[in-house]
Parts: structure tokens; sequence; C-alpha cells
């Protein structure tokens, strides 16, 4: 199963090798990780992220759950990468994309105090028990949260419903009298609108979750065939 791990720790040191664990489980063949990274509460209230693995340039994480996760986190402001280069962009402090309940950010907001760390994680695990046992033996407190699937029912009835409603009101604008034609033409191209605007949403949305998992597929073969290097050079 697909899950977003977040392991708050009390110091920066115990953060990294809290990573360096997951790395080691993954070697072991308990998790699969897919993209990771440490980031710590500041003093002041602001997110840092320190340190990263995922495909690709720093920017991309906004366009995946991960990085959606990082932004929820980190505030309106987002996570500070480097010298103040923020790491929100679009949409990424939409919930929809992080695929976590609003109940989870806020556990994990509550638990981040300045002056804390955490290791955040796209994972695959079977079962939960060999990633808490190494956590929780480096004082880690583990949270973690199903990634759910992207949702399409709800959004397709909700512009299903739209445009009923505009076939009503441009029903009723054809057999109105010239005053109210104008009233009706401009309350139609402002629903019209919302259609097209709720409509290119869903579709940004979907294209991100199949990049999304199109990465996680790459990922993993990458990682298999690592594998297969390794037991080569084994062998050798």
């Amino acid at each position: 199963m697909d899950r977003m791990l977040v392991v708050v720790f009390d110091t920066e040191n115990k953060a990294y090798e809290g990573k360096k664990e997951l790395s080691q489980l993954e070697d072991e063949g308990s998790i699969v990780v897919y993209a990771d990274a440490v980031i710590g509460k500041n003093p002041d209230g602001t997110t840092t992220l320190k340190e990263s693995e995922h495909p690709g340039a720093l920017g991309t994480l906004a366009g995946t759950a991960l990085g959606s996760l990082l932004g929820l986190i980190g505030g309106p402001l987002g996570i500070a990468i480097g010298a103040g280069v923020g790491l929100v962009a679009g949409g990424a402090l939409d919930l929809k994309n992080a695929r976590v309940g609003a109940d989870f950010i806020d556990d994990v907001k509550l638990a981040l105090q300045p002056g804390r760390f955490a290791v955040v994680a796209d994972i695959q695990e079977d079962w939960t028990s060999p990633v808490d046992s190494r956590m929780e033996a480096l004082g880690g407190v583990v949270y973690r949260r199903a990634l759910s699937d992207v949702k399409r029912a709800i959004h397709e009835e909700h512009v299903a419903a739209m445009q009923a409603e505009l076939a009503q009101m441009k029903a009723e604008q054809a057999n109105a009298h010239a005053d109210r034609k104008a009233k009706l033409q401009e309350k139609t191209n402002q629903l019209d609108a919302k259609i097209q605007a709720q409509l290119e949403k869903d579709k940004e949305q979907r294209q991100a979750a199949e990049r999304e998992a199109r990465a996680k597929v790459e990922i993993l073969k990458a990682k298999s065939a690592a594998l297969k290097v390794r037991a080569a050079e084994k062998h050798a």
C-alpha cells in the first residue's frame, strides 16, 4: 500500500538517522521509498527543507503528493529551500493533491514544533512494524496515512449539475424579454466560465496523478535494475 509517512524527531541528527534507516529497510526489502525529505521547523515558525531525494529538480516536488504535503506542513509561505527559495508553487497547497486528510496535516503540524525535525516520505509498505520499530528506537514519533485515490465522481457530478443549470438558463434566455436576456447572458457567461475552470482543474489533477504514477513505475524499475547490478557484482 502506498502511504505518506512523517516521523518527527527532537534533533536534526536523529532525523537523518531516521532517513538512513528507511534506506536500510528498503535494502532489506521491507519497504519501497519513492521519495523522501528531511525538514526542520525554525524558531520563527518557518519550515526549511534540509535534504531531499526525488527524481528531477527540487522544484518538481510541488507537482507530487509529497510536495503538496510539504507545502501544507510549511504553512502559507511554503518551505524555504536554500537561500529563501520557495517550494510551494501553483496548486501545491491543494489538499486534494496531497491525497491525505486535513486531520493528518493538523496532527503533523502540531507535532512539528519549532526546533524539531521530521523525515517525510512517500513509501510503499505491506505492514507497519518494520518502520515503526526502527523509528521508535530512534525516539521518532510516527504519523502515516494511506494515499487516497484521485476521486472523480464528486467532481463529475458537480460539473454535471452546473451544466444542467446552464442549459436551463439558456432555455430561459431564449424566451426572455430583451432586458432580461442581457442579465441572463451575463449569468450564463459566469457559469460557463466556472464550468470550464473546474474542467481544467480536474484535468490538471488527473494529469498530475498520472505523471506521479508513471514516475513511481520508473523509480521501481531503476531500483530493480540497481539491485540486479549489485547482485551481479557480488557473484562476479
